[in-house]
């Protein structure tokens, strides 16, 4: 049986500086810690200075931390949209 997986992006105004197939997201919103799952419903939500947790296929965690992102969920696609770009590493 395949393992499902969420299409996960952020998206910056200028550029995409994430783009992978993910196994969860994990982050805290103001009402509390949350993850998204594979066939989570459809979900908005806006995140203020705290991580955001993506378990990639390989099961790395990779972290990002935006003063303000919206974590954008629906069919199982992800968009993390934030205006911050991070430098190239």
């Amino acid at each position: 049986m395949a393992v499902q997986t969420l299409k996960v992006r952020i998206i910056t105004p200028k550029q995409v500086i994430f783009n992978e197939d993910s196994l969860s997201i994990s982050s805290t919103n103001t009402v509390g810690k949350f993850d998204i799952l594979p066939t989570h419903a459809n979900f908005i939500t806006l995140i203020q200075n705290s991580p955001i947790i993506i378990r990639k296929t390989n099961h790395q965690l990779v972290t990002f931390k935006f003063p303000l992102a919206i974590i954008y969920t629906v069919s199982n696609k992800v968009n993390i949209y934030t205006d911050i770009e991070l430098p190239q590493i």
